[in-house]
């Protein structure tokens, strides 16, 4: 099976079944699955993931939580 890279917001939502992959994501890492958190972050491509970075900043209040999911994305 090959890695899902490169894959634009509308992809994901789609092959995930969901309507906002972004507040997936999110949903995803305060569950505490940080290794499928890493793996949804790298099938976006660049331009999703900065949209996913600009949703943390409007989304995310508390800057604690938001710098711990910008750390885990790099």
């Amino acid at each position: 099976m090959t890695k899902r890279r490169n894959k634009t917001a509308a992809q994901q939502c789609k092959h995930y079944g969901v309507e906002n992959i972004y507040y997936y994501m999110l949903s995803v890492y305060l569950n505490g699955n940080f290794a499928d958190f890493r793996e949804l972050y790298y099938e976006l491509n660049k331009d999703a993931r900065r949209h996913f970075i600009e949703y943390l900043f409007t989304v995310v209040d508390e800057s604690d939580w938001r710098m711990k999911i910008i750390l885990a994305t790099i």
